[in-house]
């Protein structure tokens, strides 16, 4: 999907990733709409920029979501590029978690993202044309103590995602999954939420990763603009990537978990194959 400027609509654009992707697609001069709880954290963004709108979105409230794609196609015509990129890590162990901590992590980084692209995609599907970017994790490929309930959003967006890409590529329509290892954002300070309380039995498997991740807080390997930049290259392709995975940790981590599958899955091939009927053999 190349073009010189198309309208994007991204999610989440107060800091992160959200935000290193709009202010490079501002300053190429494509058409960016830039949505966060907090529209005021988005002034110094789109101030001066034609070709920038802030919108307040939060993408749990359904009349936000209506909204907000209403003003973006009101200011830059249809959406050519929805970003999925609101949401907020949450660690704890299972046990530890209030129901109400869980609910809210879904509700933000599942029916949320869910909501959004199912607001833009009759639009999409009208014109034959669009594509929907979904950030996940390298979190929605590995599962580590303490992110349970994390990991659990994200490996349902790369399911959602599979199977939404082969849904709509007969549409023209592309979606890709963006799977990010750590990199510099607040995912690791400020956004990063905890449970209330805490089981001491878990202090090894669990509450050891919370000081592992402050000490690695600020420090990560990944820069959100560079990011931004690999975003628009997958979509500018002709054959864009459904899996996008993102920074040489990230790639790390989910190169040793397709190891870790094969060698389950060999392992247990001779258990796995007892459970058909002996005659489909």
């Amino acid at each position: 999907m190349s073009s010189t400027q198309r309208h994007w609509l991204i999610t989440g654009c107060s800091t992160g990733l959200g935000r290193g992707l709009a202010e490079v697609l501002i300053e190429r001069g494509e058409n960016v709409t830039a949505t966060a709880r907090n529209v005021d954290s988005l002034d110094d963004l789109v101030k001066g920029h034609d070709n920038a709108l802030a919108v307040e979105l939060d993408v749990t409230r359904s009349i936000d979501i209506t909204r907000a794609v209403d003003e973006a196609r009101k200011a830059f015509g249809p959406i050519d590029v929805l970003v999925n990129n609101a949401g907020y890590g949450f660690i704890s162990a299972i046990e530890e978690a209030e129901e109400s901590d869980y609910r809210n992590q879904f509700e933000t980084n599942v029916f949320g993202l869910i909501a959004m692209t199912r607001a833009v995609l009759p639009q999409m599907r009208e014109r034959r044309s669009g594509h929907i970017v979904n950030i996940s994790s390298v979190g929605g490929m590995v599962g580590n103590p303490g992110s349970g309930y994390y990991a659990g959003t994200k490996f349902a967006v790369v399911g959602f995602t599979e199977s939404l890409s082969k849904e709509v590529a007969p549409l023209g329509i592309r979606a890709t999954v963006v799977e990010p290892g750590p990199f510099r954002t607040d995912w690791a300070g400020r956004s990063l939420k905890t449970a209330s309380r805490r089981i001491d039995d878990y202090a090894e498997s669990v509450h050891a990763r919370f000081d592992q991740l402050d000490e690695m807080n600020g420090t990560q390997q990944g820069d959100p603009r560079r990011a931004g930049e690999a975003i628009i290259q997958i979509v500018d392709s002709d054959r864009p990537p459904v899996h996008l995975i993102l920074g040489a940790p990230g790639l790390k981590m989910a190169r040793q978990q397709l190891e870790l599958l094969t060698q389950e899955f060999d392992t247990w091939e001779a258990v796995t194959l007892s459970a058909d009927f002996p005659d489909r053999h």
